[in-house]
């Protein structure tokens, strides 16, 4: 019988479902949990995955997440999507949901982890954390819960249900412009209900609501490869700056010139390496 490994304390904890993406070439790990933990792991933090998925999922992701400690609920099926571009724009289709992911599920030693990332693809999270819970920070990317699908499983908009609470106690929150289908009133609204609103807006760059002011972070021009995750790690490092610097605007320059960087790859390789990380940190100086 092996020996039982307590588990340590972590500087990054992130919930949510890590996912199989259904490409052309066959499936592909993907979902925010994946590519947030791998950034926070790249900029030299401890991490924590919280998790659903299948067991071929799970082994993948152990073989990607290397060192990284991850509970993972056993589920028949991994969270699968597909994406289906076309001039029209991107459709996207749900195969398979994994299981729903109870707050319960975080251990002790990581309930005060320095920052907490909230981050559903598919509705398999409440959208209320627990008191016993207290990151430092809190931060929230919230597109798992305002999209849902019909019954053959395409991915449309809908209301995030019970929004207020959360975005309330979050000290970030990040959403796509896409999450939101472009809608101004929808961000000015969410804007004047939590701290700090980040809106990623893929080659466009980012805009920062925050203690009134708004403004715009422009991305460098790259030959863009896939932008599959670039709002993930855009996340994960504003996230990251912020909780050090407390300076949110110097956040969102980072994570700005970190995401550009990152469609310059495929899939997962678009992780930030280490140059990248030192290249952007002198940048925004």
């Amino acid at each position: 019988m092996p020996d039982y490994v307590p588990l340590q304390p972590v500087d990054y904890l992130v919930m949510g479902h890590i996912a199989q993406d259904l490409t052309r070439d066959g499936f592909r790990l993907g979902g925010t949990a994946a590519y947030s933990a791998l950034t926070a792991r790249a900029i030299g933090l401890r991490v924590g995955v919280i998790t659903s998925a299948n067991e071929k999922t799970s082994k993948t992701s152990m073989k990607a997440f290397d060192g990284i400690p991850v509970i993972s609920i056993p589920s028949e099926h991994s969270t699968t999507f597909e994406n289906i571009y076309a001039e029209s724009g991107r459709r996207q289709i749900l195969h398979h949901q994994a299981e729903h992911i109870s707050f319960e599920l975080v251990p002790e030693v990581w309930r005060s982890a320095s920052i907490i990332h909230l981050g559903p693809i598919a509705q398999e999270l409440d959208s209320e954390l627990p008191k016993k819970i207290s990151p430092a920070l809190l931060g929230v990317t919230p597109q798992g819960w305002m999209r849902t699908w019909n019954g053959d499983g395409r991915i449309v908009p809908c209301k995030w249900e019970n929004a207020e609470p959360l975005l309330s106690q979050a000290g970030a929150v990040v959403i796509s412009r896409e999450d939101v289908s472009g809608d101004e009133e929808l961000i000015e609204s969410m804007a004047h209900q939590t701290r700090i609103l980040a809106v990623t807006e893929a080659e466009a760059g980012a805009v920062l609501y925050w203690n009134g002011d708004c403004r715009r972070f422009r991305a460098p021009e790259v030959a863009e490869v896939d932008a599959t995750g670039a709002g993930d790690i855009f996340a994960s490092a504003f996230f990251i700056r912020l909780n050090h610097t407390r300076d949110p605007w110097e956040a969102a320059r980072f994570a700005t010139q970190l995401a550009a960087r990152s469609v310059t790859r495929f899939g997962l390789d678009g992780i930030p390496t280490q140059r990248e990380v030192d290249e952007c940190l002198m940048e925004v100086f």
